[in-house]
């Protein structure tokens, strides 16, 4: 019992044309302060993107959900986001915004282990 610690996660998601809110899950965001973790799974169905915006090019999404990536893993290369403490770059890249790429609301949880819900939730919710 002593090993189980609260977790939160937002899911990914792929928003084309903001103004008609459609959507698609792409990735999983989950933190657990207690674990010291944060970590990110994307994937991006082409088929799914062509389908919601034949005009948008796969490799875009690519790069900015790597940069949400970076700034998960705290990288140099994520930018001043990136030297952030754990728990405010979780608050920043789950934050609510009106572009392209978004995320849902944060949701909490229980686990042992945070990598394992990260994988099990993405296979859910995005897969």
């Amino acid at each position: 019992m002593q090993d189980r610690c609260t977790f939160e996660y937002a899911i990914i998601r792929i928003v084309p044309k903001v103004e008609r809110e459609e959507f698609f899950n792409v990735g999983v965001i989950l933190f657990s302060k207690r674990k010291k973790f944060l970590g990110i799974k994307y994937h991006i169905n082409p088929e799914k993107l062509k389908a919601f915006a034949c005009e948008m090019e796969l490799e875009t999404f690519n790069e900015y959900l790597h940069a949400w990536k970076l700034v998960c893993e705290g990288a140099p290369s994520g930018g001043k986001i990136g030297t952030l403490e754990l728990s405010d770059r979780f608050r920043w890249l789950t934050a609510c915004r009106s572009t392209i790429i978004q995320s849902s609301k944060t949701h909490p949880g229980i686990t042992t282990d945070p990598e394992k819900e990260l994988e099990d939730i993405f296979q859910k919710c995005v897969l």
